[in-house]
């Protein structure tokens, strides 16, 4: 590969939006007309080439198809490039970056997703610069090795590991945030790597995808005065394999006999309880406080400082990858992709 290259997904977005003349509502265009907005792409010493999706979608629209589509342009060109440039909506981009980084296996080279705030065509647009920026890193090496091997999510001024992001504004450029892992990546005059951050972990295997995805679980939000009737209409969806429990704090729950009585209802049905706390920032304890304690005793599995995005992705994963149960909780409670910080608590 004597010259760099990067290939551009386009999947759709705010970074690609312009405004229907007749409704005013903001609607897709191509690849084409986003390059003619950032000519300055055309300066970098490297080939950029790019693939739009045969049709391209809102984020909102996602589904986890998708994420198959994507893995599999990934695996079909990754001999002819060092790294891929994927463009995204922001509202999903965490769901979809944290989804690539379970499915792909032995990736040595960087996956950006990146998009914007405001349509690369207004002139205050963030997604001329998150474009450059997501090129360049996609296409930054060292001794011929990839700089940043990992899907990753830039925007703003940073770039994040992408099982580790979640957007946290609908307005501010600096949407996006990993509140329980340092950036790998400043953004400034110069680009300042967090070499100390970056899974560098060896890859001896050649790149391979697992795509399937089981959407059959739910996540159940506690809040005060949650009603019975509530959590069984959850925990009896048909055909329902994995639950995702947000708790308060550091992974709390009521104490209650009838709230208990349906954990454990659930529990016996094989049904497999991941707990994640509702906070952004810090991890679940479970058996620190006696709110937790009866979890453990039900075996429901610690979500640790797991994102809500990386828990629905991780678990629908592990649920299509494997059968028995012992083996999804193990797999539950480690970190498989960096996407969690394990810490044994001593109770």
């Amino acid at each position: 590969m004597p010259t760099k290259s990067v290939l551009i997904i386009y999947t759709g977005g705010t970074i690609g939006m312009v405004n229907d003349p007749e409704t005013g509502a903001l609607c897709p265009f191509n690849f084409e007309q986003i390059a003619r907005a950032v000519p300055e792409i055309k300066e970098f010493g490297f080939n950029i080439d790019s693939y739009t999706l045969p049709e391209i979608i809102d984020s909102s629209d996602l589904k986890p198809t998708l994420w198959a589509e994507l893995c599999e342009i990934i695996l079909s060109n990754y001999n002819k490039y060092n790294g891929f440039v994927i463009l995204h909506g922001t509202d999903t981009m965490a769901y979809s970056a944290s989804a690539l980084s379970f499915m792909l296996s032995n990736l040595t080279k960087p996956v950006v997703f990146t998009g914007s705030q405001l349509p690369i065509g207004t002139i205050r647009t963030d997604g001329r610069e998150n474009l450059i920026a997501a090129l360049e890193i996609a296409a930054a090496t060292i001794e011929d090795k990839a700089v940043v091997p990992e899907v990753c999510i830039l925007f703003g001024a940073q770039l994040f590991r992408g099982n580790r992001t979640t957007k946290i504004n609908a307005e501010s450029f600096d949407a996006f945030q990993a509140f329980n892992y340092p950036p790998l990546a400043e953004i400034g005059i110069h680009i300042q790597y967090n070499y100390g951050a970056i899974d560098y972990s060896p890859r001896t295997e050649p790149l391979t995808a697992f795509t399937p995805m089981d959407t059959n679980i739910a996540i159940l939000h506690l809040f005060p005065g949650i009603r019975t009737e509530l959590i069984d209409a959850v925990i009896n969806t048909p055909g329902l394999r994995g639950l995702i429990l947000a708790t308060y704090g550091s992974g709390n729950a009521p104490t209650n006999a009838c709230f208990l009585k349906k954990i454990k209802e659930a529990a016996q049905k094989g049904i497999i309880i991941y707990n994640v706390t509702q906070c952004k920032g810090g991890t679940v304890e479970m058996g620190r406080y006696e709110t937790s304690r009866e979890l453990l005793n039900y075996g429901v599995s610690s979500g640790y400082d797991i994102t809500l995005e990386a828990a629905v992705c991780k678990m629908m994963h592990l649920l299509a990858k494997y059968t028995e149960t012992n083996e999804i909780k193990k797999y539950l409670n480690s970190s498989i992709k960096g996407e969690i910080t394990v810490n044994h608590i001593g109770f």
